[in-house]
């Protein structure tokens, strides 16, 4: 396979960190809130601030289309100040969306200008083009609005939307948040009753977001554990301040790395811990870690709280894989604290990690297996042996493949192993926890 490398690499060497970790941080703005926040302000009438708005690309990239679409938006220092259209009075942009790399973004947009009068063109980067849209534009399309895409259902897409949009009902053929909002979206500026039949409960961000904006959403529980969700429509949205919670799939490697090495205490403020998104944390306490919560809060709509971590002994542990779908980004980092476990851990059900950006399963094991730890994959099980006094951890070389939380994972592994741990490149942790290197060191890491 070819390497395709950043202009400039950033390669690291990362040695046993010879201070505990100590101090208070905060991290990131959670991504999934971050898009939704810029959109649901930019459809409201009226001024929201949001503060904490995580400042990556894909990020960057909606706030770029809401301004498109007529929002206007500016910022100063930590806020962001939107000030909103009301729904339906979205005017046509001049100019393509290019929705970069973000999946989320051009899933979530699909369905705001599919209930709206107007036309548009989507793009995005080399590997969005590559994704199918197929599960937002079938749904979409039966509430009047046209989708017209290259071959294989992929961007560039030209949406038609429709001038007097119907509500869909549809029932999810595969559990997915991405549809599920698409569709919700689509019904703010429809006639009549939106619903959503989801198989299995998945990220509730955007009903808990646009109840904050005062739209009133329903939720009913089905057989089978699913739920139905509905909405009616054209529903007015009231421009309503949002602080963004730290994301807790970032938390995770400064959770994981102050667990590891000895005698740290470290505290991260304002955390997100929506239950859909904390199956870490509830593994790491399975598994021993003196993990808890203080000052519990609602923003925005979500739970948010602060984490205090103390370095504890860690054992095995056998995960679930009811569990994955609430930590499907934190396995990297997880692998990395059973290697340092007492006792072996099984992690099960990770098909899903077979197509994230990059094959993150086989990845994962290869980290491992390059720094001595005994690993070995079972079906869609991972088999993780942990710490041997005999045998010491570190050594290798880490290819990340251009995957930030392999990245991140492999500098977590360093921190604590006997050998010192080489990281290809780091160029590419930015796009979603900017600063990561600095505020470890400022934790003592010495980086």
């Amino acid at each position: 396979m070819q390497r395709h490398h950043h202009a400039s690499a950033a390669p690291l060497s990362v040695s046993r960190s010879s201070v505990p970790l100590s101090g208070t941080i905060a991290v990131p703005g959670d991504k999934s809130i971050s898009h939704r926040a810029l959109m649901l302000a930019s459809l409201a009438e009226g001024r929201t601030t949001i503060t904490g708005l995580l400042e990556g690309e894909d990020v960057l990239r909606t706030a770029q289309a809401m301004r498109a679409l007529g929002a206007k938006i500016t910022h100063e220092g930590e806020k962001w100040i939107v000030e909103g259209r009301g729904v339906g009075a979205l005017s046509e942009p001049e100019d393509v969306l290019d929705m970069g790399n973000s999946g989320t973004a051009a899933r979530l947009l699909s369905g705001i200008l599919s209930s709206h009068g107007i036309t548009s063109i989507m793009t995005g980067d080399a590997s969005l083009r590559s994704r199918p849209m197929r599960r937002v534009t079938v749904p979409l399309a039966e509430n009047g609005s046209c989708f017209v895409t290259r071959k294989g259902e992929r961007l560039p897409m030209a949406i038609v939307g429709s001038r007097q949009a119907t509500p869909i009902s549809y029932r999810l053929p595969v559990a997915s948040a991405q549809v599920k909002s698409a569709i919700l979206l689509a019904g703010l500026n429809a006639q009549g009753e939106t619903r959503v039949e989801e198989p299995v409960a998945t990220r509730d961000h955007t009903e808990n977001m646009l109840r904050h904006f005062g739209v009133p959403v329903q939720i009913d529980k089905i057989p089978e554990g699913g739920r139905l969700i509905s909405l009616t429509g054209p529903a007015a949205l009231k421009a309503h301040d949002v602080v963004v919670p730290g994301d807790p799939s970032s938390s995770a490697f400064p959770i994981v790395a102050a667990l590891l090495v000895p005698n740290s205490e470290i505290v991260i403020v304002g955390v997100g811990l929506n239950v859909l998104r904390t199956g870490l944390f509830a593994t790491l306490r399975e598994m021993g870690a003196v993990l808890l919560v203080e000052n519990e809060r609602i923003e925005g709509g979500e739970p948010v709280g602060d984490l205090r971590v103390k370095a504890s002994a860690l054992h095995g542990v056998d995960v679930p894989p009811e569990r994955a779908p609430s930590m499907i980004d934190e396995y990297p980092v997880l692998a990395v604290a059973c290697a340092f476990a007492n006792g072996s851990s099984r992690l099960r059900g990770l098909e899903e990690l077979r197509v994230k950006e990059s094959d993150r399963l086989s990845a994962t094991v290869a980290l491992l297996v390059a720094n001595g730890v005994s690993v070995r994959v079972e079906d869609d099980d991972m088999i993780i042996d942990g710490r041997d006094s005999n045998k010491p951890i570190g050594g290798g070389t880490v290819e990340t493949k251009m995957d930030h939380r392999l990245a991140m994972s492999a500098i977590v592994l360093g921190l604590a192993a006997d050998l010192p741990v080489h990281v290809d490149d780091t160029a590419f942790i930015d796009t979603s926890f900017p600063g990561f290197v600095s505020l470890m060191n400022g934790l003592g890491a010495g980086l």
